[in-house]
C-alpha cells in the first residue's frame, strides 16, 4: 500500500517497498526556543535554514509546526508555508492540533500535504476527517481517543479500525492514513517500547498501512538519548514503520535510516549509506 503526497512540483511515495520516508521534526517550537522566538518576531530566514538543513540530511517531507504562545497560528502558519516554499519544493506536513490552522495551511498548499492529525476523538474525527475529504490530503491518526492513550495493543487497533471506518464514510481512501501507534517514555513505563512495537507490527499485519511515529518520545527522561532512539528507529522499521518523525541532521538517526534500507534491499550496491557518509566524512576519501 503506497500513501503518496506532493508539493506542486515534488512527489514522495511512501510504502512498505519504499525507503524509509523521513519526516524532519525541527520546524516545530516546542522544546526549541530558538526557533520559538525566531517564529515569534517573523524571522523566517532562521525557518527557512532549518527547512534546507534537514532537506540536506535526506528529509523527504518537512513537518511545519508554529504552535507559538500567544501568536495567531493560523496566520503564522500561512505565513512559515510561503516561506519555507521560497527555498525548497519539498512535500510538507502540516501539524497543528487546531483544525482552523490546519485549514488556514490547506488553503494555500499546492500539492497533495499530509496533514497531523486527526484520532479517535469524536469531535477530532468530525472536524478534521471532512477537511481530509475536501482537499484531498493525506492524514496522520493518533491511537489514542476520549478515554486518551491506550497502553493496550488491541484497543490501538480497535481505534485505528474506527477511524478507517469513519474516514470511508467520506470516501478518503486508506492509503490516504497513516497511523501514528504513539511512542511514550520508557523511562514512565518500561513497557511502552513493547508497546508500541507490537502495535505497529499488528497494524501492519491487519490493515497493511503505512505508520509514522515519534520516535524520541521513546527516549525522554533518560541518558544517551540519541543512543536509544536510534536502536528503537531500527526495531519499529522492522516492525512496520515507514515514515518516522525524526532528524536526520542527526548523522547517528540518519545512518540508522539509510542502514535499515540496506539491509531490506533497498538500497542498490549501498550507494544511497556511501553518498551519505561521504557527505558527513568527506576527510575519510
Amino acid at each position: 500500500m503506497q500513501t503518496k503526497i506532493s508539493s506542486d512540483k515534488k512527489e514522495v511515495i511512501i510504502g512498505h517497498d519504499q525507503p524509509v520516508v523521513a519526516i524532519g521534526e525541527r520546524i516545530n517550537p516546542t522544546g526549541r526556543s530558538k526557533l520559538a522566538n525566531a517564529l515569534e518576531q517573523g524571522d523566517f530566514a532562521y525557518v527557512q535554514n532549518e527547512a534546507l538543513k534537514q532537506v540536506k540530511a535526506g528529509c523527504q517531507v518537512l513537518g511545519i509546526n508554529v504552535g507559538v504562545s500567544g501568536a495567531d497560528e493560523a496566520a503564522l502558519m500561512v505565513d512559515t508555508l510561503h516561506a519555507v516554499r521560497e527555498v525548497t519544493d519539498t512535500p510538507l506536513c502540516l501539524d497543528s492540533a487546531n483544525p482552523k490552522v490546519l485549514q488556514a495551511g490547506l488553503e494555500v498548499y499546492k500539492g497533495k500535504a499530509l496533514v497531523n492529525s486527526v484520532n479517535g476523538e469524536d469531535a477530532k474525527l468530525k472536524e478534521v476527517l471532512p477537511m481530509v475529504a475536501h482537499y484531498k490530503t493525506a492524514v496522520v491518526a493518533l491511537t489514542m481517543d476520549d478515554k486518551g492513550i491506550p497502553t493496550d495493543v488491541p484497543t490501538r487497533l480497535a481505534i485505528a479500525d474506527k477511524i478507517f471506518n469513519e474516514a470511508a464514510k467520506l470516501g478518503i481512501p486508506t492509503e490516504d492514513i497513516i497511523i501514528d501507534p504513539l511512542a511514550m517514555s520508557v523511562a514512565a513505563d518500561d513497557q511502552s517500547g513493547l508497546g508500541a512495537l507490537d502495535s505497529l507490527a499488528q497494524i501492519r499485519d491487519r490493515f497493511g498501512v503505512n505508520q509514522t511515529i515519534g520516535a524520541s518520545n521513546i527516549s525522554f527522561g533518560l541518558p544517551a538519548r540519541r543512543a536509544i532512539n536510534c536502536v528503537f528507529l531500527a526495531m519499529a522499521i522492522v516492525n512496520g514503520l515507514t515514515c518516522p518523525i525524526t532528524d536526520p541532521t542527526v548523522w547517528e538517526i540518519r545512518q540508522t535510516l539509510l542502514l535499515t534500507d540496506l539491509f531490506h534491499g533497498k538500497d542498490s550496491f549501498a550507494m544511497n549509506y556511501i553518498s551519505a557518509y561521504r557527505d558527513n566524512f568527506p576527510q575519510d576519501e
